[in-house]
């Protein structure tokens, strides 16, 4: 839902998103005369282990790849 955030509440989310890892991500900018609207989306960071499951994925693919172009050579 969309809630209107005072300056007291933005520095409180500002600092759960600096004590426990969470991310802002802007989603809409509104301009009104001489006002902004932004429109907020809070994510969750990926965790380390998260980050080397990637890796380990993209290596092993990577292998896979370079066996079959070496294979495909003869």
């Amino acid at each position: 839902g969309k809630v209107a955030v005072h300056r007291r509440e933005i520095s409180r989310i500002v600092g759960q998103v600096e004590r426990q890892g969470y991310t802002l991500v802007p989603l809409r900018l509104y301009l009104k005369g001489r006002r902004a609207k932004v429109e907020l989306g809070l994510a969750r960071g990926k965790k380390l282990y998260d980050k080397r499951e990637d890796i380990a994925k993209r290596e092993a693919r990577r292998d896979i790849e370079r066996a079959m172009k070496a294979r495909s050579r003869g």
